[in-house]
């Protein structure tokens, strides 16, 4: 099945320490490809998947569970760890979810999360009927590309299969029971008009993971694709700050560019467990 433009899995070869980046429900990698390209450049090792189902036809995601997507995120976690002496876990929405359960189920081998916007609960009023609405309606209406910045556009479908709904609001659960599990470092970073995810998921997360280092950041500017919204280059320097921090030896980057990210870590707002 031929990709859509732009879904293409990224990845590349730097240093000791990994990244793994995950892109959300319906999306495709391009919607997080500027954050991973950005660690890239840092010179930290970088995977970024396709997630089984996505950047192609919606059809495709209908026949998907959440266990395809996790065991794609999975197999690339542990090929990082192969890798790189230390690793870190991000995502943006869904992908937040998924790194956030790849933190519970592997602890010690996950050295901090950073997520954009993370889902933890689907809202919509008919999210209970799902079990059988989804063998009676094939489809609703897309949910790509909430995004306030003019012209920017998200590569991913305009239709979500019920099938694939019904299979995310049974995952949404599963890493909601698993979050006191998640200990390690957590930088949350969360959009105040969000017609995607509402940020109460996200104090719901910082709520219920047993995290001691915790770090939150409000994107006052973008809407829920943030990672192409106006607060872009804070989430990609806010994350290299988070990781830097943990790991002194990560990247490449100048003095001056390492100084400026830990200033954005350091006035960000902190949000506690």
């Amino acid at each position: 099945m031929p990709l859509l433009p732009g879904a293409e899995p990224f990845r590349r070869d730097g240093g000791e320490v990994g990244v793994l980046v995950c892109h959300g429900f319906t999306g495709s990698p391009q919607s997080v490809r500027p954050w991973a390209e950005y660690l890239a450049d840092q010179g930290l090792t970088v995977a970024l998947p396709l997630l089984p189902g996505h950047g192609t036809r919606w059809q495709e995601l209908q026949i998907t569970t959440w266990q395809d997507w996790y065991a794609e995120v999975d197999r690339e976690l542990r090929a990082l760890t192969e890798r790189c002496s230390k690793v870190f876990v991000c995502g943006l929405s869904m992908g937040g979810a998924l790194a956030l359960r790849l933190a519970a189920k592997h602890g010690d081998a996950i050295s901090g999360v950073a997520v954009v916007n993370p889902g933890n609960k689907v809202h919509d009023a008919a999210a209970p009927l799902l079990p059988v609405l989804r063998y009676l309606v094939r489809t609703t209406k897309g949910i790509t590309s909430d995004i306030a910045k003019p012209g920017a556009q998200e590569v991913g479908y305009d239709r979500v299969p019920l099938h694939a709904a019904y299979a995310l609001r049974r995952f949404f659960q599963q890493v909601d029971s698993e979050l006191p599990g998640v200990t390690q470092p957590l930088l949350v970073m969360t959009s105040p008009q969000d017609h995607v995810v509402r940020p109460v998921d996200s104090e719901r997360i910082l709520a219920r993971v047993s995290s001691t280092d915790v770090r939150q950041t409000l994107l006052e500017r973008s809407y829920h694709v943030a990672t192409l919204d106006h607060d872009a280059e804070q989430i990609f320097r806010e994350t290299f700050a988070f990781i830097s921090r943990l790991a002194p030896e990560a990247g490449t980057g100048t003095p001056a560019e390492a100084a400026e990210a830990a200033a954005h870590e350091g006035t960000a707002a902190s949000g506690g467990a």
